[in-house]
């Protein structure tokens, strides 16, 4: 992934806002330390931080067709590149060997339905001079991010941007750009391309859960996503959904490398190239001194024979990362910010080997009802809505922790369980299957693991030990180490006071922090992000009170969790 920023119909001429359009995509070198570029075509800019791992000598940004009447820019990865140029005339000349140009070549022959055609994690900003048009597209979950500002005294410009940053001093309104959604400033309307069947959560699927193909479904999206060029690993937490993932990526990763057949299916197009550069596969997980995921973990990785890198973090060092990973993340959202320093720390830990791509476990939590809360889902209906509602909303959490944790350091998170195709077989899955029920021995994601289950044949070779493939759900904030979210409440505790706290209501009568954990994180956003627009893109995550949960996000809140907080 990199950074991508863009103004589009400045007033005035554009060459004399250059220097400052330099200044603003700076702020996003951290997400592409490898190269920066920067065009001005007319009354328009398109900067680019880039982070190479696809194409990795030919791909600089922006990006430009034959004649430079297209310019582009790029923040993400499209795995079906290589079938998409096929999709366009035999005598089109790509310029680079990036994965990405094919996005411009297919603009000129099918225009704006460019994006229904890409499978992958992707913003862009495509300026077309000959049209003097400018169109923006985020990819279907939100797996990257962007947004878009306005300036109120500058009528008619539009900014986009990967992060918050390099508009709060430009925008007086901003906003997450819509996932699924294109831009068109032909029309100057923002609609959804990306239309799946299970979308409107209102309609109950039917459909029996098939454990073969929620398996190779699976396996197909982890296969698709090494592509790389770079040195590349996994994050595993010990859980199931990184495990599982894990245990996905050695098996494809051996296959490949010893030229064994994939098994690919009609137009499962692989690109191959990831494998070849660093064959066995690397894990790395972080914790607290102790913590129930480095253990879970270390199972996993002797399991898996991955070439394992545990690190361990204090209390201390991730006090001391808060305030950096508010600026990162954009948000005050508690439960996404206990959840992203350990993986802030991590990252970093990561970028130091080298390492520029990890695969990651988000997504399976929502598609299956694997948080604890889903215990009390009143029936199947409602535990399904719930599904849905997670997986679209997942960019104003799981997704942006994901994405700007590692890309602080320049190291990109890839997330099997939200491809497009492997959303399509889960979440058309009838919701009876996915609900929790003791007396059949059935808890939390029991049809995701069954699917990996090879008890039932002796000779098949096990994905993962039974004691990670059937262990309890620990979130990550609390898997690293319960004394961690204990202490972000102490400390906060202490450093807000009662008099503070008290008049908060008074300071953000939008928002109002209701602990003072989550005081202390409006502070130092409020301190990063002092401009009111900068408000607008953020949510507030926490379990569903009117099915009687705790308001605390933590795992250990709920009264299910093996280490229950006592009350």
């Amino acid at each position: 992934m990199c950074g991508i920023f863009g103004v589009y119909n400045l007033p005035g001429d554009a060459n004399g806002f250059r220097d400052r359009a330099l200044y603003l995509s700076k702020k996003l070198r951290h997400r592409g330390p490898d190269w920066s570029g920067c065009t001005v075509a007319g009354n328009h800019i398109l900067c680019h931080e880039r982070l190479a791992i696809v194409g990795v000598e030919s791909g600089a940004q922006p990006l430009t067709n034959e004649d430079d009447t297209l310019i582009l820019s790029v923040n993400g990865e499209i795995y079906n590149h290589k079938a998409l140029r096929k999709m366009v005339p035999a005598d089109t000349h790509f310029k680079t060997q990036s994965d990405c140009e094919v996005i411009l070549h297919l603009y000129k022959h099918i225009g704006t339905d460019v994006v229904k055609h890409l499978d992958g994690m992707f913003s862009w900003i495509l300026l077309d001079t000959k049209k003097n048009r400018i169109l923006a597209a985020r990819d279907p979950i939100g797996i990257t991010t962007l947004y878009q500002g306005w300036n109120s005294k500058q009528p008619g410009t539009i900014y986009f941007a990967s992060e918050l940053k390099a508009l709060n001093e430009e925008c007086d309104r901003i906003i997450a750009f819509p996932p699924g959604h294109i831009f068109d400033s032909e029309t100057g309307e923002t609609t959804r391309y990306f239309e799946p069947t299970w979308w409107n959560g209102d309609r109950i699927p039917t459909n029996p859960v098939d454990y073969t193909l929620i398996r190779e479904s699976l396996e197909k999206a982890v296969r698709k996503r090494l592509m790389a060029e770079v040195p590349y690993g996994v994050l595993l937490s010990g859980g199931l959904d990184s495990s599982l993932i894990a245990s996905i990526a050695a098996r494809e990763s051996r296959k490949i490398f010893s030229n064994q057949p994939l098994n690919k299916q009609d137009g499962d197009e692989v690109d191959e190239s990831g494998v070849q550069a660093w064959p066995r596969l690397h894990s790395f997980s972080i914790g607290l001194e102790g913590s129930p995921d480095l253990k879970a973990a270390r199972i996993a990785a002797d399991f898996l024979k991955t070439v394992h890198h545990e690190y361990t973090f204090t209390v201390q060092d991730g006090l001391d990362a808060v305030a950096d990973v508010v600026y990162h993340l954009e948000t005050y959202d508690v439960t996404t910010i206990r959840a992203s320093t350990p993986m802030y720390l991590l990252s970093r830990k990561i970028k130091a080997m080298g390492v520029k791509m990890v695969l990651s476990g988000e997504g399976a939590d929502e598609i299956f009802g694997g948080y604890l809360y889903f215990h009390a889902a009143p029936d199947a209906a409602s535990f399904h809505q719930e599904n849905v509602s997670r997986v679209k909303n997942l960019h104003y959490a799981d997704c942006l922790r994901a994405n700007k944790s590692t890309m602080a350091w320049g190291v990109e998170a890839r997330v099997p369980f939200l491809d497009k195709a492997f959303l399509e077989v889960a979440l058309n899955i009838n919701p009876e299957e996915k609900v929790f029920d003791k007396s059949r021995g059935r808890f939390e994601k029991y049809i995701l693991r069954k699917a990996f289950d090879t008890t039932d044949d002796p000779s098949a070779e096990p994905y993962l030990p039974d004691s990670i493939l059937w262990r309890q759900k620990e979130q990550f904030s609390d898997g690293v180490g319960y004394s961690w979210i204990d202490s972000l409440k102490e400390t906060t505790e202490q450093r807000i006071s009662d008099e503070q706290f008290a008049k908060a209501a008074d300071r953000w009568p939008k928002d109002t922090p209701k602990t003072k954990e989550a005081y202390y994180y409006r502070e130092v956003f409020e301190k990063w992000f002092p401009q009111e627009a900068c408000t607008e893109s953020v949510v507030r995550w926490i379990p569903r009170e009117d099915w009687g949960c705790p308001a605390d996000p933590s795992g250990r809140a709920q009264k299910v969790h093996d280490a229950a907080y006592t009350q």
